[in-house]
């Protein structure tokens, strides 16, 4: 993708920084978030992204352009507070649309939380909905639906090519949750895990996230289309846990607790249709993750 105009919302996030980051090296990049963190913005600006100052919540995008290419919407907020999260998470992703409604593709990253969480047998696309996040993130699962809701909506009225996309851990130099499990394990903490066997999920190098992005634009169609964003590996909690500990020299200690988030593995049969798989290998991703986050202590 090289010479496009390019809108990301939410652009501090964990993933967004690093897709920000690839895509200004060929693109005009613009990003919007709060930029609470001065040190994020000097990061993306270093890199060539044009940051503007948006509250999200607020759905004023005052100073941003209406011209863009492409919109990729990151933007995500887990307060716990309704009237915030659903602010965020849907309406404002609405109100962006209509802002930027000339736009070629629109690119929605939503989450496998949406799915309910019933068993350990990979999810569809079509697969039933539910409060998946609720032990940890009391509005999460909810209104990511209602957004998935508003874009799939705002697609048919405007007109707008539109593909919602549903990341199953994502991960990488910039982070991801086996990053906070292994934070967890360096400060001798206990990681929470559901009753029963593994739990299970398809964990996405950020690699993989910039590599298909451009094929995920091309996808979008009114109305939208959905897609599942994930790696094309089963691995579950435990095991990435034990591999991470392996590296740095710690053994994890699980600890099953009924609040902890069931597995939630999706099938990547439509993703593969779409764009193609998944190349990065889960041990060598999440092996570069450590190295980029605590070079000092990686063994061997």
């Amino acid at each position: 993708m090289r010479g496009r105009k390019i809108l990301i919302a939410g652009a501090t996030g964990q993933v967004a920084v690093p897709v920000a980051t690839a895509l200004a090296a060929d693109n005009e990049v613009w990003g919007i978030a709060r930029f609470a963190d001065p040190a994020v913005r000097d990061g993306l600006e270093s890199a060539g992204v044009r940051c503007q100052p948006v509250n999200l919540a607020s759905g004023v995008f005052d100073g941003v352009p209406t011209d863009f290419d492409y919109v990729i919407n990151f933007a995500v907020a887990k307060s716990g507070r309704w009237n915030v999260d659903l602010a965020v998470n849907a309406d404002a992703v609405g109100l962006l649309m209509a802002h930027c409604r000339t736009a070629q593709a629109f690119l929605h990253c939503s989450s496998a939380a949406v799915y309910d969480p019933p068993g350990d047998e990979p999810r569809t696309e079509e697969a039933a909905l539910g409060d998946n996040h609720k032990p940890l993130f009391p509005t999460y699962s909810i209104s990511k639906i209602a957004g998935e809701a508003v874009v799939r909506t705002c697609a048919r009225v405007l007109g707008v090519p539109t593909v919602i996309a549903r990341l199953n851990v994502p991960y990488g130099d910039n982070g991801g949750w086996p990053y906070f499990h292994l934070e967890m394990m360096l400060a001798g903490m206990a990681i929470p895990v559901p009753p029963g066997g593994p739990a299970r999920y398809n964990p996405i190098h950020e690699d993989d996230i910039i590599a298909t992005l451009p094929k995920l634009l091309a996808a979008a169609s009114v109305p939208a289309v959905t897609v599942n964003w994930a790696g094309d590996q089963f691995v579950s909690l435990q095991e990435w846990c034990g591999y991470l500990g392996s590296l740095v020299g710690r053994e994890p200690v699980f600890e099953e607790s009924p609040q902890a988030l069931r597995p939630n593995p999706v099938d990547v049969t439509r993703m593969h249709e779409l764009v193609g798989g998944a190349t990065v290998d889960w041990r060598d991703g999440m092996r570069r993750m450590v190295a980029a986050c605590h070079p000092e202590l990686l063994a061997g």
